[in-house]
């Protein structure tokens, strides 16, 4: 099993909590423009992301290739983040993220090859998952932490 995906996120859940807790609330909800996600909206598309990363890390285990997929826009919109006590929002990041850890850990081998449907209706192994999910966890913690 490649374990660079364990160690990338045992990394993240020790470093950004701070990070993020440092960042000015009048900062952290303000909007680039209005079309577009406050930092605080991001970090909680990060929020939805692990619950949707959730079932795929956990469902394909003992479903045929299940479908999962969700709208980004409608789960940050109606997840109500921008309103939202700050540290709420990043306790909660930090102890999904804590979860989510400890189950990619225990995957078997032989569960990382099984598979699930996403978002594009393109079909990806658990593994591929697992290791999409750090990517895009990396680029927007990059995103939030940058601008």
């Amino acid at each position: 099993m490649n374990k660079q995906y364990i160690e990338r996120l045992e990394n993240l859940i020790k470093i950004i909590p701070d990070l993020l807790t440092q960042i000015d609330e009048s900062d952290f909800i303000l909007k680039p423009f209005s079309e577009k996600w406050s930092k605080k909206e991001i970090h909680g598309h990060l929020i939805d992301s692990a619950a949707n990363n959730h079932h795929r890390f956990i469902r394909p285990q003992y479903e045929d290739t299940p479908t999962i997929a969700y709208d980004q826009n409608q789960w940050n919109k109606l997840n109500h983040y921008i309103e939202m006590d700050s540290i709420q929002v990043v306790a909660f990041w930090t102890f999904y993220n804590k979860h989510l850890l400890e189950i990619m850990k225990r995957i078997p081998d032989e569960n990382l090859l099984k598979e699930c449907k996403s978002t594009d209706l393109k079909i990806y192994t658990v593994e591929y998952l697992m290791n999409d999910y750090m990517e895009q966890l990396e680029y927007h913690l990059k995103q939030i932490l940058s601008y």
